[in-house]
């Protein structure tokens, strides 16, 4: 894509007024996004009505900056790209879904977007110990067995979910809603700049976009339009990933959820899924059997299953408990232990990584790879 082209799409994505409905009618009727501008007032009218051929005659607000930038910050390094509606590095499964962003810009390697199988991870930003490690537990297996891990940046699952394909060796993307100038948030900035090595960072928003509570809804539909699936470790009812989700499954896509607790409020969601037909995930194995994709052993022996002790020997702190979060007093009376004790055990048993401390001084255990 030359300077000219990019300047085109720039404009297009840029004009107030003018959404992605309006632009693809554009598209539709002049065949190129250059040849919308040298299309007449006149004839952008009988397109699209003539309050957005006011708006399309007019340079968008501070236009030689933007473009300036634009140009910039792609000269600056080779991993740098846009690409937009037509270019053939476009992704076909972004393609065939309802609202296929007009551009995306993107940091690392462009060919990254169409690697198939691709799955997405999503859930809370708040996880539960459990969640967390089932996300990354996951997410190292998927990449393991070939897949691409997709998800969105954001803290608790998604980003155990990037660190997880890292840790494998394997291809992780994040889809992002802001500009790429701009990493959030900014505690992810060596995770985004180790994922750009062999994936990509995807933003659909151009250069400066901050970070709006609006993009990230509209961001999700990105993320699952490039994935076969979407596996959802943990959400609340309210959760966001649940749009991803739904978004997944009316584009004809699979929807996975791994269930929890009856007792956790980060569950409500998987479980509301799983009423409402996703597949319920206990292992890795279930998902790539879906994909219909063979993996390697190792990556489809990857479960929701706790192990007892780094050993394999029963612990009997951890039988009493259980799988779910406890208190503090309530694992004491099923124990009997004394408080000393106990908080000793707890102690031990947590800086060996089998269990997590909760808000609200609950405890619990924790998956074992």
């Amino acid at each position: 894509m030359g300077p000219s082209e990019r300047a085109a799409w720039l404009r297009l994505l840029l004009t107030p007024g003018v959404g992605r409905v309006s632009a693809r009618q554009l598209l539709a009727s002049f065949g190129s996004a250059e040849a919308i501008w040298r299309a007449s007032r006149s004839a952008w009218a009988d397109c699209v009505g003539p309050a957005k051929a006011a708006a399309l005659n007019e340079p968008p607000p501070d236009w030689d900056k933007e473009l300036s930038r634009l140009e910039a910050w792609l000269a600056a390094a080779t991993d740098r790209h846009m690409v937009a509606l037509g270019d053939q590095r476009y992704p076909s499964l972004l393609l065939e879904t309802p609202d296929p962003p007009l551009v995306l810009f993107v940091q690392g390697r462009a060919e990254s977007l169409s690697r198939t199988p691709a799955l997405a991870v999503v859930g809370s930003r708040n996880p539960t110990p459990q969640g967390a490690e089932h996300a990354r537990r996951f997410s190292r297996a998927l990449a393991e067995a070939g897949l691409t891990v997709i998800s969105g940046l954001a803290l608790g699952v998604d980003a155990e979910a990037h660190a997880g394909a890292l840790d494998a060796g394997g291809i992780t993307l994040a889809c992002v809603g802001t500009g790429l100038d701009r990493v959030y948030p900014a505690r992810h900035r060596d995770l985004a700049h180790r994922m750009a090595a062999d994936g990509a960072i995807v933003s659909e928003y151009p250069l400066g976009t901050p970070p709006l509570a609006a993009h990230f809804p509209q961001r999700n539909r990105i993320i699952a339009g490039l994935s076969q699936g979407t596996l959802v470790v943990e959400a609340a009812l309210q959760s966001g990933s649940l749009i991803t989700a739904r978004l997944a499954a009316d584009m004809g896509r699979e929807v996975f959820a791994i269930p929890g607790s009856i007792h956790s409020p980060q569950s409500r969601g998987c479980h509301a899924l799983i009423r409402q037909g996703a597949k319920l995930v206990e292992s890795v194995d279930d998902i790539l059997e879906e994909l219909q994709w063979s993996p390697n052993p190792s990556a489809a022996a990857v479960t929701t299953g706790m192990a007892a002790t780094p050993t394999g020997t029963p612990d009997p702190l951890l039988t009493a408990m259980g799988h779910e979060p406890i208190g503090l007093e309530a694992l004491q009376d099923r124990t009997g232990l004394p408080t000393a004790q106990l908080m000793a055990r707890l102690l031990e048993l947590e800086l060996t990584g089998q269990v997590g401390r909760l808000p609200g001084g609950r405890v619990q255990r924790r998956a074992l790879a």
